[in-house]
């Protein structure tokens, strides 16, 4: 067989081109696995809500569960709350969080239930790492949680959705401490309904209100509405509205007067060797210490020139929260989000009894009074203290029995801070 060098180069040519052909193939793939240039983050899922693309607010569960994906494998020992963070907005709380990393991806589940229609905020921080070292450029995410705000910690709920019971714990009227309530379409839908007293017999009664009660730092929070209408006394004028009442003064009270000149929180507070009680008036006349108005009165709001307390109470929805601060011993009324009335025990004069004042406290005695809380009357059914008295005593119908609605009672055993209360009342309203 003869050589031929001319098919010999042809076939060398041919095996030169087909081997530059793979080297570059190669050489193309093996770019096309080459480790990014930045470490960036695809999604952010929770549901089938992608928060990372979504327009604000977005709205997420209150115990969501968040995945987390990048563009390329995560340094699990970087993906930690150092560098991942969820914050309540509104007090920076830092919630705690359950955190795990695989691959390409972060899951991210919050320890506790979030505080329902709340602002948050997720923060990935710069520490955030690839595998590769590339570090995250920092970014925050904000959503918010369904439903109103509500600060956390309340002990007792009670929202009268068809029921006077307790919606947190145990603090239940009894079968017999319910009478002639109704249940009525509340402030708004979202609301729902709340419970109607007619001015003459209707009342719920909460057995161990003491335990409601004793605290050194205390907060009621409630919705109501007067209906002043037909409401009237033994001798036909105007009566009054006794809205909450646990053995009168020796606990706690909140009253309304006829003439919605005025309303009245009167409590009873424990000074270490036992108790004295106290009355928060507010007038709306913004008269403190300083220029008129009674020893101890830090704080008025002037309400003069938009109508007075009738403006804020009469026949329509309001919310009332008063609180009381152990440490600075100051008693705080808020009407509609707003500060109305100070009271500082501070300011008596050494070796007043007040000085001494350390908290909340139920200082009722059987037969006097019974330890039950009272919806729609100053003290319950049971106490014999006022059972004389036309204005005071249950079986009068002319007393100052509640006409209206009430709804979302709430009780703390801590002060809430004036941010938290002005949320809640424009979650609310």
């Amino acid at each position: 067989m003869r050589y031929s060098p001319g098919k010999f180069m042809k076939k060398s040519i041919t095996w030169a081109l087909n081997l530059l052909g793979v080297t570059m193939f190669c050489v193309i793939l093996s770019g096309c696995k080459k480790d990014p240039t930045d470490f960036l983050l695809n999604s952010l899922i929770t549901g089938t809500t992608d928060i990372h693309v979504s327009s604000p607010p977005v709205i997420m569960s209150a115990s969501p569960i968040i995945v987390a994906s990048f563009n390329s494998n995560v340094d699990s020992k970087t993906a930690d709350s150092s560098n991942i963070t969820l914050i309540r907005d509104y007090d920076n709380y830092v919630a705690g969080l359950i955190i795990t990393s695989q691959g390409t991806t972060i899951t991210i589940t919050p320890a506790e239930a979030l505080g329902p229609g709340s602002l948050y905020r997720l923060i990935l921080k710069a520490g955030l790492k690839s595998e590769h070292g590339l570090a995250f450029t920092e970014a925050s995410f904000s959503f918010t949680t369904p439903g109103t705000f509500v600060p956390t910690g309340a002990i007792a709920y009670w929202n009268f959705e068809d029921n006077a019971n307790d919606q947190i714990g145990n603090k239940n009227p009894t079968a017999y401490g319910i009478v002639d309530i109704a249940y009525t379409e509340s402030r708004n839908t979202a609301a729902g309904k709340a419970a109607s007293f007619n001015g003459t017999t209707s009342i719920i009664e909460i057995p161990k209100g003491d335990i409601l009660m004793n605290s050194p730092n205390f907060t009621l929070s409630f919705w109501v509405k007067t209906i002043s209408r037909g409401l009237v006394d033994e001798s036909l004028n105007p009566a009054g509205f006794f809205v909450i009442g646990l053995g009168a003064f020796f606990g706690f009270e909140f009253e309304i007067s006829a003439d919605f000149g005025f309303c009245n929180f009167t409590a009873s507070y424990d000074t270490g060797g036992g108790a004295i009680s106290e009355d928060l008036t507010f007038l709306g006349d913004g008269k403190n210490k300083d220029n008129g108005g009674w020893q101890g009165w830090e704080f008025c709001r002037n309400l003069t020139g938009s109508g007075g307390v009738a403006a804020l109470l009469k026949d329509k929805w309001a919310q009332v929260v008063y609180m009381f601060e152990a440490t600075s011993k100051r008693g705080i009324l808020y009407i509609n989000g707003e500060k109305m009335k100070v009271i500082n025990f501070n300011l008596w004069p050494e070796g007043n009894d007040r000085r001494k004042v350390t908290g909340m406290k139920y200082s009722g005695n059987t037969p006097e009074t019974v330890n039950e809380l009272a919806f729609g009357f100053i003290q319950s059914r049971a106490g014999t203290f006022y059972d004389s008295n036309p204005k005071y005593g249950y079986d009068f119908p002319g007393a100052n029995h509640f006409q209206g609605q009430l709804d979302d009672v709430r009780i703390f055993h801590e002060v809430l801070t004036e941010t938290e209360i002005q949320l809640m009342y424009n979650s609310e309203k």
